[in-house]
């Protein structure tokens, strides 16, 4: 088992390094006959890649999307759908002084210790990089998902300790950070540009909401929607944890206060999240993530080499001084493929 494949129906899988010549996906279970172009994914693609504004990586790419298979005249043909992402400005000669360190912060040490080998070029598969190929395939589910008019939304709620207090998501894809709070955008930024400034990386928050979910899509017991959904999170890189709904503020109220009550016009509230016993309700489904700092920062840190001996690590090359704004994407990306498997796995529970 290799843990490059996510979904049962619809099927991802994801290959290639961040300094490989290239990232691609195959997804299995599409069905025949939606309506997809080049277009429809470089859409999504541009929303992720790098050298968006100061706030980013400076990492030039043109992350062009190229279909090898599964479209016929902008039609899917209900084969494997094979997509492409060349690698175009790699600068792996930023991380020979790392080859045989492990970075602070990183996944270095742990896939050494699995693989007994690693790409310290940027991470190899562990970069942020990767999830290119998540956002492809997201574009995908989302054109399935439009079928049901299921709509889902993500904004950075928090940089720091600067929270969002509105929700403009019309004002998302006009701001940098990627906030739906006008009044917030300016200090987010802010926040973020110290941190770059200081050489150093600041973690936030996103949150997702999805909204025309019918209710009944999820499985009992273990493939629950937010389990299936909270997996899809934490296999993000920098993501450390995940609530829905009210999330850890329940585990302060009594029964009275956080119990979601039906009435003939929907649910009086939504204290769950949109998702009572792993399946949807019908509400609008709400979680949040944290997303740690970027742990590539250019401070003199202290850490051991392949010898295990204490040695000092300078990070160069380029990297985001905050990942939620580029992460917005890739969340909604996720969030889709969940929800395409669950809608295409609901048919399948009744007559």
């Amino acid at each position: 088992m290799s843990g490059n494949t996510f979904g049962s129906v619809f099927r991802v899988t994801t290959f290639g390094e961040s300094h490989g010549p290239a990232l691609g996906v195959i997804i299995d279970g599409v069905p025949s006959g939606l309506p997809l172009t080049t277009e429809d994914i470089q859409k999504e693609l541009d929303r992720r890649k790098p050298g968006q504004s100061i706030l980013t990586t400076q990492r030039q790419e043109a992350d062009a999307v190229e279909i090898l298979s599964g479209v016929f005249e902008n039609v899917t043909t209900g084969t494997a759908l094979a997509m492409l992402i060349r690698n175009q400005d790699h600068h792996s000669r930023d991380y020979g002084n790392l080859a045989e360190l492990f970075r602070p912060g990183h996944a270095d040490y742990s896939y050494f210790a699995k693989y007994n080998v690693r790409d310290y070029r940027g991470g190899g598969r562990s970069s942020g990089r990767e999830t290119a190929a998540r956002v492809a395939a997201g574009a995908v589910a989302k054109k399935l998902l439009e079928q049901s008019g299921v709509i889902i939304k993500a904004c950075t709620r928090s940089i720091g300790k600067i929270y969002a207090g509105k929700f403009d998501w019309d004002f998302v894809e006009k701001n940098p950070v990627r906030t739906a709070d006008p009044d917030k955008a300016g200090a987010m930024a802010e926040a973020i540009n110290n941190a770059r400034m200081n050489l150093d990386s600041i973690g936030g928050t996103v949150e997702c909401r999805i909204s025309n979910v019918p209710a009944g899509w999820g499985e009992p017991v273990f493939d629950k929607l937010d389990a299936e959904l909270a997996k899809a999170m934490l296999s993000l890189g920098a993501v450390k944890g995940i609530e829905f709904g009210d999330g850890f503020a329940a585990a302060e109220k009594l029964a009275s206060e956080n119990n979601d009550s039906p009435t003939p016009d929907g649910w009086a509230t939504n204290h769950a999240g949109g998702i009572l016993g792993g399946i949807s309700n019908g509400a609008e489904i709400i979680f949040r993530i944290a997303v740690k700092p970027t742990p590539s920062i250019a401070r003199k840190q202290v850490t051991v080499n392949r010898n295990n001996k204490v040695a000092e690590c300078e990070i160069h090359g380029r990297h985001d001084p905050c990942l939620c704004p580029r992460m917005v994407p890739v969340v909604e990306a996720m969030a889709a493929i969940v929800l395409a498997d669950m809608m295409l796995r609901n048919k399948t529970s009744r007559v």
